[in-house]
């Protein structure tokens, strides 16, 4: 069995943000392959994602009897992407539900016909479910679990209905459910719902009805109010964690200095976006690292005690603005969703922020793919002091047997 039941990997939200993660994956996969590790050896027994990277967290966890495998099919699926495989993008789907969305936000009290049954997001996200369908193996998930190849699988999203952030977790093992302040866990076996719950970006995506205790509770994204983003993988048992962020963390300030005007509804809109989903897991990440450097002042008698354990913590992250590179992108979107986008100033540099987040396209997914890469390849000796080296310890086995 793979000793890889510590080891936790937290994937975060972000729309089509996520696909620097895939770049990142890639990279630690080939970083493992030159240090000698077999290219099947799932280095992550935990596994916990939230929105676009609770998808990526799924996929890599179905095929993570072959962890190279697992990754290569994950960077196939973004290099790839139409945004018409997450929504629909063509001008009669804009029309139906963005259209719609956006006519009854300015002129509802005029259109008494939608006031019954109303749209429910500005954009149909219908086709992800089939492209989840095509994408995932779950009866192989469940194999990896009966193996031990994989320990756990966590998916976050937030109810609309009670306002609790709620965390499904599947486990081979008997872990209990906690219970936080507004955050609660329930053992289930993942599904696609799941995901197009923890997914459905506010406003953006229609919330999904989930199952939670017996009774169906509408929920949206898992990012929004995600007080403790790493909280999930250190309570089902992870004593290290590899944090892929989307943003935020360690880009530098805006290259260009903006004159101060007044904000796009759109520029507002990638705020807020960015607001759900970065700003959390930056707080949670200084929370973790003040936790322990207190507990490395503390001495091993009192350490003990206490019920706070250290966790080592890996955090990469983009090193250039996902905004800024989205910002070269726009004009790829499909022109439908274009103009719509470009009527509130998602188009411009300004409002790009909030693009970022749909440009589900292969332009920029394949630039954050590379970005990734490269972050990740210029953190190799953290990568490998992380996970360690299967050659240092073959030519250590070798210098004993000689």
């Amino acid at each position: 069995m793979i000793d890889n039941g510590h080891t936790g990997l937290i994937l975060t939200g972000g729309g089509a943000r996520a696909a620097y993660q895939v770049g990142v994956l890639k990279a630690i996969s080939d970083i493992l392959l030159e240090e000698a590790w077999d290219p099947k050896e799932n280095p992550f027994g935990i596994i916990c994602g939230t929105s676009a990277g609770a998808i990526n967290a799924t996929a890599l966890a179905c095929r993570c009897d072959n962890f190279r495998e697992s990754v290569s099919s994950i960077v196939h699926v973004w290099s790839h992407f139409e945004a018409a495989q997450v929504y629909r993008a063509d001008s009669l789907g804009v029309i139906r539900s963005g259209a719609r969305w956006l006519s009854i936000m300015s002129f509802g009290w005029l259109l008494n016909k939608w006031r019954k049954s109303p749209p429910t997001s500005l954009l149909d996200n219908s086709p992800l479910g089939g492209l989840l369908l095509r994408m995932l193996d779950m009866e192989r998930l469940d194999a990896a679990f009966s193996s031990g190849v994989l320990q756990a699988l966590a998916v976050t999203a937030s109810s609309y209905t009670t306002g609790h952030h709620l965390t499904f977790y599947q486990t081979l093992k008997d872990i209990e459910p906690w219970v936080r302040s507004q955050r609660l866990a329930q053992r289930d076996f993942i599904g696609i719902q799941h995901l197009l719950a923890s997914s459905a970006i506010p406003f953006i995506f229609p919330s999904v009805p989930l199952n939670w205790g017996g009774h169906l509770e509408y929920c949206g994204d898992g990012s929004m109010r995600q007080l403790a983003p790493i909280s999930p993988a250190i309570h089902l048992g992870s004593k290290k964690v590899l944090i892929i962020g989307a943003g935020r963390l360690s880009e530098p300030p805006q290259s260009v200095f903006q004159v101060a005007t007044y904000p796009s509804l759109a520029q507002i809109a990638g705020h807020a976006m960015s607001s759900i989903f970065l700003d959390s897991l930056a707080v949670d990440i200084e929370r973790l690292q003040r936790i322990n450097k207190t507990l490395s002042m503390l001495p091993p008698d009192i350490l003990e005690k206490t019920p706070l354990k250290p966790v080592e913590l890996l955090v990469i992250a983009p090193s250039e603005r996902l905004d800024e590179i989205a910002s070269r992108h726009t004009h790829s979107l499909p022109l439908p969703v274009r103009t719509m986008l470009g009527g509130i100033g998602a188009t411009d540099a300004r409002g790009a922020a909030l693009a970022s987040y749909l440009l589900f396209e292969s332009s920029f997914t394949q630039e954050l793919i590379n970005l990734g890469k490269t972050d990740t390849h210029a953190m190799r000796d953290e990568v490998v002091g992380f996970f360690g080296s299967r050659r240092q310890a073959s030519a250590a086995s070798d210098l004993e047997t000689s």
